[in-house]
């Protein structure tokens, strides 16, 4: 934490957001890895270089690392309340892509930062309108999946819209299965998950 302070501090995040489009993949890894460690403290100054657009860029990239790890910094600055807007703005239907992505970690870091989009109502409709709950319920449904928790959680956000609602009633067997997991979180989010489903206005 010091350290990542001491980045902040020194003004080196815009230096690092501009790196990221020149480096080489093994480069870029760990510039991906010092700005998720400088973004949980602060995120303002990532966002006004235009972070954002960049780390949309490298959602797509062909390396499983750089995607998984690009997830990731989005997931810390989502984190925070100025950056939830701006990924509700720009990058969900990237995020969504790739719920299917072949790999478990980009799956579950794409998840992550799902999940903390569609805290803000703005991220949710976006997230339904990019069809959000077809790949999120595969992940929920999952026993093995490392995304399965943030699915839950992301799952239960849109069951708030009356769309998500009515979609997901058809689906309540997918969060009873999760009622059987080894893993207490995910039990406590599928059972707060039918409440919200099932619950009548």
């Amino acid at each position: 934490p010091v350290g990542a302070v001491g980045i902040l501090h020194a003004g080196l995040i815009p230096l690092l957001v501009f790196k990221l489009k020149t480096e080489s993949d093994g480069i870029q890894e760990l510039i991906l890895d010092t700005l998720s460690n400088c973004l949980r403290v602060e995120a303002s100054e990532a966002l006004a270089t235009g972070a954002i657009t960049v780390l949309k860029e490298k959602l797509t990239h062909s390396s499983v690392a750089i995607r998984s790890k690009a997830a990731w910094v989005l997931l810390e600055i989502g984190t925070h309340p100025e950056g939830k807007s701006v990924v509700c703005e720009e990058v969900i239907p990237v995020l969504v892509s790739l719920l299917e992505d072949t790999d478990p970690e980009v799956q579950a870091s794409a998840t992550g930062a799902l999940m903390f989009a569609t805290v803000k109502p703005q991220g949710r409709f976006s997230a339904l309108g990019a069809e959000a709950i077809p790949p999120l319920l595969k992940l929920a449904a999952e026993e093995t999946s490392k995304a399965r928790l943030s699915a839950i959680k992301t799952l239960t956000m849109l069951a708030e819209l009356p769309e998500g609602r009515k979609t997901l009633l058809e689906h309540t067997d997918t969060f009873q299965q999760c009622l059987n997991d080894p893993c207490e979180a995910v039990k406590r989010a599928a059972k707060i998950a039918i409440s919200v489903i099932k619950w009548k206005p």
